[in-house]
């Protein structure tokens, strides 16, 4: 992985936030909560970053950056020592890597107090779970499923005159992970989209789904041995849900009906 000076990731955020058309005091206002949580002194200070370019199909660009540019962010913003932030980019990046390394760095590691950021850069999907946790979806009637994209999760062969099962993480999943964090001080970063298209200039952050696209056993066992371990009833599962985010502040790229784009800005 390419790495960058600080004096170089400070032009660039700067330019860039230019280009956006924010100025860089407006910014720091609307991120003030966010980097109070990240700046604060406390026994310890973990991090798990996930970027994923290399997609077998519809590879990405930018997603191995958004991880470089957030490890020195963490590093020299916020006062993260390096050995506490680990990275998983590309081949790494497969299912059971991320699951398990969320669950080593991040649920056993961390204690009341410390703070926590899990960073996702990579594609999204939306796929059919026959029987999900949560019946209904908040953002529509459709009975898909919001998830994330490992590197290792393709679509089935013949896809899409046929369906099949995918290696997803739902949402849901990562809901009942953030819950076994022990840690309150938890920040999520989530950039990636659930609407699918591509042009030559600008890559979608998402993997084609639909209803035939299922999610898979691995997945629904997953799901209810974090039920079992947290000693979570659906009942207690769903309520929770329904109400927000596990705990902390989670930050998205788009909303679920939006695009989150690969773009090259400022050459970057």
């Amino acid at each position: 992985m390419a790495r960058v000076s600080r004096r170089q990731f400070c032009q660039f955020a700067g330019s860039t936030l230019a280009t956006l058309g924010f100025s860089q005091l407006n910014f720091q206002r609307q991120a003030d909560n966010y980097g109070k949580v990240l700046a604060q002194s406390t026994p310890r200070k973990l991090a798990l970053l996930v970027g994923i370019n290399n997609y077998s199909s519809q590879p990405l660009r930018g997603c191995v950056n958004d991880v470089e540019l957030q490890r020195h962010l963490l590093i020299h913003r916020f006062g993260f020592n390096p050995k506490d932030i680990l990275i998983l980019t590309d081949a790494k990046a497969t299912r059971q890597g991320i699951l398990g390394a969320f669950e080593e760095h991040l649920i056993k590691q961390a204690k009341p107090g410390d703070v926590v950021v899990y960073h996702y850069s990579g594609h999204g999907s939306r796929i059919f779970d026959p029987d999900p946790i949560v019946v209904r979806s908040r953002t529509d009637n459709s009975g898909l499923n919001g998830t994330f994209v490992p590197v290792n999760s393709g679509l089935p062969v013949g896809y899409p005159q046929q369906g099949g099962v995918v290696q997803d993480i739902m949402g849901h999943t990562l809901f009942l992970l953030m819950s076994a964090v022990k840690s309150e001080n938890f920040t999520v970063v989530l950039d990636s989209c659930y609407s699918g298209g591509a042009t030559r200039e600008r890559r979608v952050r998402s993997r084609a789904g639909g209803r035939n696209i299922l999610v898979s056993p691995d997945e629904k066992s997953y799901q209810e041995m974090w039920l079992s371990r947290l000693n979570l009833s659906r009942e207690d599962f769903i309520k929770g849900y329904k109400e927000g985010v596990a705990k902390g502040v989670v930050l998205t790229a788009a909303n679920p009906n939006q695009l989150a784009i690969d773009e090259r800005l400022n050459g970057f």
